[in-house]
């Protein structure tokens, strides 16, 4: 038998696709696309290395070089979505609307509410340090302002350059911190 549990096989002469799912004597069970486990004889299977829908772009879609060529395309795409990611960097979200910290506010005076807010700001501030991460968007909100300017003596304190958030995906109620 050349098909094993888990290939992906052509039905001959059809449309239908899927997964080799049973092997039996003379039996192949193929689970497709649909959900269904059908029993097909292996002169009717086709085993698929590499998508179809990749393949067909060539004429001759058994030539070795060829698949060699879509290896090489597949890794390219890898390592572009790579470099995207480290040009942009990674960008840590960090929501300090106090319904996001605590489980209930009930009980909590204005000032421990900031406190609480400014004590996790200040834990993140210490985690991208540490770990290296050069940018965080604090959400604070609009509100009255008061966090907001707590947050810049913060940031000041540091020696971190920070501005507002994109308008477009924040709204009014954020800051970007770069390291």
């Amino acid at each position: 038998m050349k098909f094993k549990i888990g290939d992906k096989v052509l039905i001959k002469d059809s449309v239908v696709r899927g997964i080799v799912a049973k092997l039996l004597k003379n039996k192949v069970f193929v689970l497709d696309d649909d959900g269904f486990e059908l029993p097909y004889d292996e002169s009717q299977l086709i085993l698929v290395n590499i998508e179809q829908s990749k393949l067909s772009r060539y004429s001759d879609i058994n030539n070795k070089m060829l698949r060699q060529k879509e290896n090489l395309v597949e890794g390219a795409k890898r390592s572009v979505k790579k470099s995207k990611q480290e040009k942009y960097g990674v960008v840590m979200e960090v929501d300090l609307h106090i319904e996001k910290l605590v489980k209930s506010k009930s009980g909590m005076s204005n000032t421990d509410i900031l406190n609480k807010q400014l004590d996790t700001a200040n834990h993140k501030v210490n985690f991208a340090i540490k770990n290296r991460i050069p940018k965080i968007v604090f959400i604070h909100g609009v509100g009255e302002g008061v966090l907001k300017e707590e947050l810049y003596r913060l940031f000041n304190r540091y020696s971190l350059r920070f501005e507002e958030a994109s308008y477009q995906r924040y709204g009014l109620g954020a800051t970007e911190v770069s390291f």
